[in-house]
């Protein structure tokens, strides 16, 4: 009986033991070849950069707290030569943001007329107020979602309706577009799946649509950017995976500007980077699928 005791005791010894020495690593990083890295390993590239794009899952909280670091370390690299700038934000935005940076208008009035993503307050504010609590310049990047709505429904010709004041908000037009670019091509499968006859005309102005986002918001970086500035822009992966979307852009307005992209993935396991992931960034950031969501 004494055996059989002592032989559960070790049993038991070594199950928690085991148990004990499995890590539970939040993330992990790896090279856009798929070796392993570490957090040092990346900002010290990445820094090197004129222009960073952090490519994150909107609802994920691991890259919203990398980002945070990345942006606290940066500014103690870079000081006030650092700019951050956001997808999240819409350019008819910008001088709300200047005015509440300057201190003209209150936090309450700048969050009552802004246009705020849900998860503003638990995610995008604390980089907001780490630009403003610092003299640091924030952009925002991206279309007015009314004209991006506008290209969805009647394509880059339903924007010749808009007001010359409405087109100040915009890239120059007319863009240039490559329908045949992998990140809107595939996109035209999201839009075949609509049945009806509104189908086709779906599908040829959904990636349209994201276009004149990636192209406002590269034009957004150049407009403001000044020599030696560096700038780190917030946005979701899919818009810089691949050196496309907002890169294909900023490489036609600025060519020349050292880019740096990091993205964010979910994987079952995180050892290994699998395969698909692959040359999406210059580092991506691989988190576990059973991470919990910042807002659905």
């Amino acid at each position: 009986m004494k055996i059989l005791k002592l032989f559960f005791l070790i049993l038991l010894i070594f199950f928690f033991n085991n148990v004990a020495a499995q890590d539970k690593p939040a993330y992990r990083i790896f090279t856009g070849e798929g070796r392993k890295a570490d957090y040092g390993d990346m900002l010290k590239e990445v820094s090197k950069a004129d222009v960073i794009f952090f490519g994150e899952l909107h609802d994920n909280p691991i890259a919203h707290w990398l980002e945070f670091e990345m942006t606290k370390n940066l500014f103690d690299m870079k000081g006030k030569e650092l700019v951050l700038a956001a997808e999240m934000f819409e350019t008819d935005n910008q001088m709300l943001i200047d005015e509440y940076f300057s201190g003209i208008i209150k936090e309450s009035s700048f969050e009552s007329e802004v246009r705020l993503w849900n998860n503003y307050k638990t995610n995008y504010k604390l980089l907001l107020d780490f630009a403003k609590n610092n003299g640091l310049k924030f952009i925002a990047t991206n279309i007015p979602r009314r004209y991006a709505s506008v290209v969805n429904s009647g394509g880059f010709e339903a924007l010749q309706e808009i007001s010359p004041e409405g087109l100040k908000y915009i890239v120059p037009l007319p863009i240039e577009y490559d329908p045949e670019l992998p990140c809107y091509k595939d996109m035209l499968s999201m839009g075949s799946s609509i049945g009806g006859p509104m189908a086709q005309k779906v599908s040829e102005n959904l990636p349209k649509a994201q276009a004149i986002k990636d192209a406002t918001m590269a034009n957004s970086i150049v407009k403001y950017r000044q020599p030696e500035q560096t700038v780190i822009h917030y946005n979701g992966s899919y818009h810089s995976e691949r050196y496309m979307g907002i890169i294909w852009y900023l490489n036609k307005y600025s060519p020349g500007l050292k880019v740096a992209t990091i993205t964010t993935v979910l994987q079952d396991e995180t050892d290994k980077m699998d395969e698909k992931s692959k040359g999406k960034a210059d580092f991506v950031i691989v988190v576990p699928a059973s991470m919990t969501r910042t807002y659905r």
